[in-house]
């Protein structure tokens, strides 16, 4: 039998304030071009997916406003902390996420930046912005949930 590549997941950022945020709708794993000392900075964990975003530019996907920290021994070799990333994705892909983009208020959100066999790959996600009201209702929503919880464990 063929050797099976280790398929964890090790997860080296993610964006928490994406699920208060956003409504996530449909999700997408993409691959990531980056640097030598990006990848090295990014296995660190010293990736930031807080006011990042992507787009559809050209018929290209780009990961915008990512913030990777520089490489601790990078030198004069380093990479620029805040710069545009290309996503991988395929064709169908890409005019798919196209087309969903265009329709009124969707956008595109990093949701976190993970190690899968050996390869740095962000999972983005078509997002609708929350209202006020939505937020609250969420939270009461976990909270009731976390509280019917606690309640069955003392019951128990």
């Amino acid at each position: 039998m063929a050797d099976k590549k280790d398929s964890t997941l090790k997860i080296l950022s993610d964006n928490r304030q994406a699920f208060h945020n956003y409504f996530l709708l449909e999700r997408f794993e993409c691959g990531m071009v980056l640097t030598g000392t990006e990848v090295k900075a990014a296995k660190d964990g010293k990736v930031q997916l807080k006011e990042a975003y992507a787009n559809v530019l050209s018929n290209e996907a780009w990961l915008i406003n990512a913030h990777i920290s520089q490489y601790s021994h990078g030198n004069r070799e380093n990479h620029p902390p805040i710069r545009n990333r290309k996503l991988l994705l395929h064709r169908r892909e890409i005019d798919k996420l196209l087309a969903i983009t265009r329709e009124k208020g969707l956008a595109l959100i990093p949701i976190k930046v993970y190690l899968k066999n050996g390869r740095i790959k962000c999972e983005i996600a078509v997002a609708k912005g929350k209202k006020l009201h939505d937020k609250r209702e969420t939270e009461r929503a976990k909270t009731a949930e976390a509280e019917a919880r606690a309640e069955m464990r003392r019951r128990a």
